[in-house]
């Protein structure tokens, strides 16, 4: 088993949060994890990435090479372009269809998302207005989640309790907020795909 995946998105959006479950699902699955992150101006709404790999055999690099990521997650549409040369030819790339438009010049949308519809493997979702829906605009990362995860060779049992784990000192309404997101998420890539 080999999973590389590209963690994208902008400060705040939840990326962290989604990298950990996945590492925690792999970890209690004794898989090797290697995972790089960079914050850049995170907090002043700037980019933020994370490589993560996993793999049932030993790691020797927490970088992704080009050409070989298996999937782009990312919660902004146009942070998914910005990592397409390391996708691989059969690779995914998942993203919220929602822009986060951080700067004077983003590019029209429209064309933003024709890019990515190219691709022969990709799930464009308004995770955003999901979330918001359900009354938990804070879980839009966890619809993301949920939908990249029908495409990842983790099970989603595994992600569930993850998620359960990471969020369990946040009390049991906040766990069961982040499940629900998680499935609508896995709901709508399963009926996309």
């Amino acid at each position: 088993m080999k999973l590389d995946i590209i963690l994208a998105g902008v400060g705040g959006q939840g990326i962290l949060s989604i990298a950990a479950i996945i590492g925690t699902a792999a970890l209690k699955n004794g898989y090797y994890l290697k995972q790089a992150e960079v914050h850049g101006m995170s907090q002043r709404g700037g980019d933020v990435q994370s490589h993560l790999r996993i793999s049932d055999k030993p790691i020797h690099s927490d970088l992704i090479p080009m050409g070989e990521c298996d999937m782009i997650l990312s919660v902004e549409p146009m942070e998914s372009l910005r990592y397409l040369p390391y996708l691989s030819n059969k690779g995914w790339v998942v993203t919220n269809s929602k822009p986060f438009i951080n700067i004077p010049n983003y590019p029209e949308l429209d064309s933003v998302l024709a890019e990515i519809k190219k691709l022969k493997n990709n799930i464009c979702i308004n995770a955003d207005d999901i979330a918001k829906e359900m009354g938990a605009a804070r879980s839009m990362n966890m619809v993301m989640l949920g939908a990249a995860a029908a495409s990842m060779d983790i099970k989603v049992e595994d992600l569930q309790d993850a998620i359960k784990e990471i969020f369990e000192r946040k009390g049991e309404k906040i766990v069961e907020m982040n499940l629900n997101a998680f499935k609508k998420g896995l709901e709508f890539s399963k009926a996309n795909k």
